[in-house]
């Protein structure tokens, strides 16, 4: 493994069982920082902080599911591609949607998805508040997460109306929940979704407060949702 992969990385990849990832890893972040000098994708610059605040902690999401096979993911506000395209180098079996309203971070993303030859990625540059209402992608999903996007209510109202009944809502979050996670609870119950699990990160280098909170969506997501964006945000269900 490459010398530029830290200890606390190289131990990541090791524990969720991809070491031999490495190099497409290290190829990510360079290309990520050298477009990040002229477009300003992210504010984390540090080439080891990209390792570990982005990469590991989108990894993270594999210890709360990791199913064989050609599921589906969906990936909301993605940015340069986090979780998704992280999950997606992981398991290259699974079939990854990612979302993103920001143009210059869609041109990105569809630059790092051609250098990797990653298949079965799809890059929308679109408002998934306006996807969600559009056949194919109403309650198709098994696997739906969001991070850093919103408040719990705007993301489950948002993340709902994508993911099939039986499938799977993780939302990365951190610091101190309670409150959040209440509110969410009411807006899980109009948007038919059910909190199932409040795991803590304790991998090496993310133990800093990172929670992912994990729902089951339990029915159809009733068609009013999600409402436009600024509803959700101004008034939360």
């Amino acid at each position: 493994m490459s010398e530029e992969v830290s200890t606390a990385f190289q131990a990541g990849l090791t524990h969720f069982g991809i070491a031999e990832s490495a190099a497409a890893f290290l190829r990510y972040r360079d290309e990520l920082l050298a477009w990040n000098s002229r477009f300003n994708l992210t504010a984390i610059k540090d080439p080891e902080e990209v390792l570990l605040k982005h990469f590991l902690d989108s990894l993270t999401l594999l210890q709360v599911y990791d199913q064989p096979g050609a599921i589906h993911v969906l990936d909301i506000g993605t940015g340069p591609g986090f979780p998704g395209l992280p999950l997606k180098i992981a398991r290259p079996g699974w079939h990854v949607t990612l979302i993103e309203a920001t143009g210059k971070k869609t041109t990105f993303l569809r630059h790092i998805v051609d250098t990797l030859q990653l298949t079965n990625v799809e890059v929308l540059n679109v408002r998934a508040e306006e996807l969600a209402h559009k056949n194919p992608y109403r309650a198709h999903f098994d696997l739906v997460t969001a991070r850093a996007v919103a408040a719990l209510p705007t993301l489950l109202e948002c993340s709902a109306p994508f993911c099939r009944p039986g499938g799977t809502i993780i939302l990365p979050k951190k610091g101190e929940l309670a409150d959040e996670i209440n509110q969410g609870k009411h807006t899980a119950f109009r948007v038919g979704s059910h909190f199932q699990q409040d795991i803590e990160v304790t991998i090496p280098g993310l133990d800093d407060g990172r929670r992912l909170l994990v729902w089951e969506q339990q029915k159809l997501c009733p068609p009013q949702y999600p409402r436009s964006w600024a509803a959700m945000t101004k008034q939360p269900l």
